[in-house]
């Protein structure tokens, strides 16, 4: 085995690695890890507007600090109904609010949700949408983002 070859083969197996935690960093940022498909710790400022499209459904919340509130829309994006669609939102100060109660969304169809928060401080969110009865979660990276 030539020295340049080693070389070669070390750099492959570097590169390897680091997409390989690249991936799976990614996964659950967008919420496909392997334990009911929680969201990684990427929080929201509280100004900050959610809207992301994931598995057909388009989740769409903010935090209206007058009221205390998240007020937002989930939407089908797709040409079939999409069964027991909730939404959760996970706050900074580890308290987690929700589920809203579960709904079926017939095509194009959009319904309002409203998730009253905590009278405890927090800094953050992380919201996330789930479907059917397993709570396979959509979710993760957010300002616009598509992943169908």
């Amino acid at each position: 085995m030539t020295k340049e070859f080693r070389y070669l083969a070390i750099i492959a197996i570097a590169c390897l690695v680091v997409l390989t935690g690249c991936s799976q960093t990614n996964n659950a940022l967008i919420g496909e890890g392997s334990e009911g498909g929680e969201e990684s710790g990427n929080q929201l400022a509280l100004d900050e507007t959610y809207d992301y499209v994931r598995n057909g459904v388009r989740l769409i919340l903010n935090y209206n600090a007058q009221n205390n509130t998240f007020e937002g829309t989930i939407e089908n994006t797709t040409d079939q109904t999409i069964d027991d669609v909730r939404v959760e939102i996970h706050l900074s100060n580890g308290t987690e609010l929700g589920p809203t109660p579960n709904v079926d969304l017939t095509p194009g169809e959009k319904k309002s949700v409203e998730l009253l928060a905590t009278t405890q401080s927090f800094t953050g969110w992380t919201p996330h949408a789930e479907v059917g009865s397993g709570g396979d979660s959509i979710g993760g990276e957010h300002a616009g983002g598509t992943d169908n």
